[in-house]
């Protein structure tokens, strides 16, 4: 589930946001009554939500929000006289004041589309470090050398390989090179 953080100016109102987030189920991370919190906040955590008012004593909403890192979404909560002067194409808003279920919806919709983002960023392949990929370069060099591979044909094998014996491509790759007694420069 998604971290979420509620920030109001007034932090009385934040914390009967979150009271009534937490009586409907949510998990509410932190309770902020200024934009510095909420960056100091998100900066900390994975991912997940901020429930904003409009503007704080130390800056509005829109700079909050350019602030939040990767994996962060804003949903604005602000009177519909302030909402018409927003600029909330990348964020979410609803006018104040608000229908309960209407909360609850958009943040149950907010919710999924971070779990979505979430399961992406679990599927995407890692960047391999330029040691990781010379050793995997010098096992290639030394099946294509030995066995007469394509490189192709070298890096389907250590790849089947690795997922034969449930090891990563790298501990697949030093493990050829140390049974062929291979010694790679690194």
């Amino acid at each position: 589930m998604a971290d979420i953080i509620v920030a109001f100016p007034k932090l009385d109102d934040a914390k009967n946001l979150r009271k009534l987030l937490i009586k409907n189920g949510y998990d509410v991370n932190m309770v902020c009554d200024s934009g510095s919190q909420v960056i100091d906040a998100v900066n900390r955590l994975d991912g997940g939500i901020v429930i904003s008012g409009y503007r704080f004593s130390d800056m509005y909403y829109m700079e909050i929000n350019d602030y939040l890192p990767k994996g962060f979404q804003m949903l604005l909560l602000a009177s519909p006289a302030k909402l018409v002067d927003c600029d909330v194409r990348n964020l979410l808003s609803l006018a104040m004041p608000f229908k309960v279920q209407d909360l609850l919806n958009t943040l149950e919709m907010m919710m999924v589309q971070y779990n979505r983002w979430r399961k992406k960023q679990k599927n995407k392949p890692k960047v391999r470090s330029e040691n990781d990929r010379r050793i995997i370069s010098a096992a290639k060099e030394l099946l294509i050398e030995r066995n007469q591979m394509t490189e192709d044909e070298a890096h389907h094998y250590i790849q089947k390989l690795s997922m034969d014996s449930a090891t990563n491509m790298v501990e697949t790759a030093e493990m050829i090179l140390e049974l062929n007694g291979k010694e790679w420069d690194i």
